[in-house]
């Protein structure tokens, strides 16, 4: 298989995962549900950017995933209209979320990190 296919399929797997993490009564302990999806948010973003360019090295895409995932969070300071309209909205919600957080920063990196190791020993096994 290849590496934007498996992205692809983990992008199919992820987003409807993290949605139902996020919007049904799961009943999950807030750490879980706090920090789940952020995770599942991170997992989404480094397989977008994995089907995207299929060919980054494990640390390039993992860099550029944790460049995205701190500016996406630094967007949250923006107070701009529409912008805060569109934060507003289901895809706003999901996509670019409501509230600067440092730990949601720390959440994003240590997933990406975790990210990173499967995708290199993935790489290499591939080989």
């Amino acid at each position: 298989m290849t590496r934007r296919t498996s992205a692809i399929l983990i992008l199919a797997i992820t987003i409807p995962t993290g949605i139902a993490w996020r919007m049904l009564p799961l009943h999950l302990p807030y750490f879980a549900w706090k920090y789940g999806g952020s995770a599942l948010w991170t997992v989404a973003l480094y397989a977008l950017i994995a089907a995207i360019t299929p060919r980054l090295r494990p640390l390039n895409l993992a860099l550029v995933s944790a460049l995205l995932a701190l500016l996406v969070e630094l967007s949250r300071l923006v107070q701009q209209p529409t912008l805060e309209a569109f934060r507003r909205t289901l895809a706003g919600k999901l996509l670019l979320g409501s509230h600067f957080a440092l730990k949601d920063i720390a959440a994003y990196w240590i997933t990406i990190a975790i990210l990173f190791l499967i995708d290199q020993r993935m790489q290499k096994t591939s080989r």
